[in-house]
């Protein structure tokens, strides 16, 4: 089920609020635009109508993988939604779940706790996109073959996001990892990692481990197990 709001603070904001009222897994909310969109670390998120903001409850069952690898079941959904807008080969996933377009900021995925449910919100450039920022970001409507329709794409987004979570529920991460590591940069690709405690690391791409976390291999030859942080192409 879709519910659109014409305008709303956060998507998010709004499913943590339903998610503590008791509302059922799989409801998608969808802004036209948004006040107070926010991203990963607090970050505002700018958001014009023609793009997309939203937002879907999941309830976690005590045999599912670890809630925060939903993260990855929402990137894998997305990459798969987005394909058909770009050339072939444009798209890649850098960890935790950012899409790129030609190494480009294109989206970026959002997890919430909310009373025992994970609400995940995306945000989605699909006609425009922010400006002045210290990253490279872009959108469909630029960089592919142009905008979709925000509902229509959210109809796609939110089959395939079905799809991979049933995958999720009934084979575990394993084949959520395999996907996720088929549409990432290669191996090798330099990356820095800044950590919560504010340490700076720089290595080089080296998969994932069996519960999602980066691998980074150091200069000196060691692999160091990135868990947390915000991940830069170098």
């Amino acid at each position: 089920m879709i519910r659109i709001l014409e305008a709303t603070a956060s998507t998010n904001q709004d499913m943590i609020a339903l998610a503590s009222a008791g509302e059922a897994e799989g409801l998608w909310l969808r802004a036209v635009t948004q006040t107070a969109g926010r991203g990963r670390l607090g970050r505002i998120w700018q958001s014009p109508p023609g793009n997309l903001y939203a937002s879907t409850l999941v309830r976690p069952r005590p045999a599912d993988p670890s809630p925060a690898s939903l993260g990855f079941v929402a990137a894998v959904a997305l990459h798969e939604t987005v394909t058909p807008w770009v050339g072939e080969g444009a798209l890649t996933l850098k960890w935790p779940n950012d899409l790129l377009l030609d190494g480009a900021k294109l989206s970026g995925i959002l997890l919430e706790g909310a009373d025992g449910a994970v609400v995940i919100g995306m945000g989605v450039n699909l006609a425009h996109y922010p400006e002045g920022l210290e990253r490279a970001v872009t959108s469909l409507a630029v960089g592919g073959r142009g905008a979709p329709d925000p509902a229509l794409f959210l109809e796609d987004l939110a089959a395939a996001f079905a799809h991979w979570l049933g995958r999720w529920r009934s084979e575990g991460l394993a084949p959520i990892r395999t996907a996720w590591l088929a549409a990432a940069h290669p191996k090798g690709t330099a990356l820095t990692a800044n950590l919560p405690d504010g340490e700076s690391i720089k290595g080089l791409f080296d998969g994932l481990d069996s519960d999602g976390a980066l691998i980074l291999r150091l200069a000196d030859g060691h692999s160091r197990v990135i868990h947390a942080g915000d991940v830069f192409l170098i």
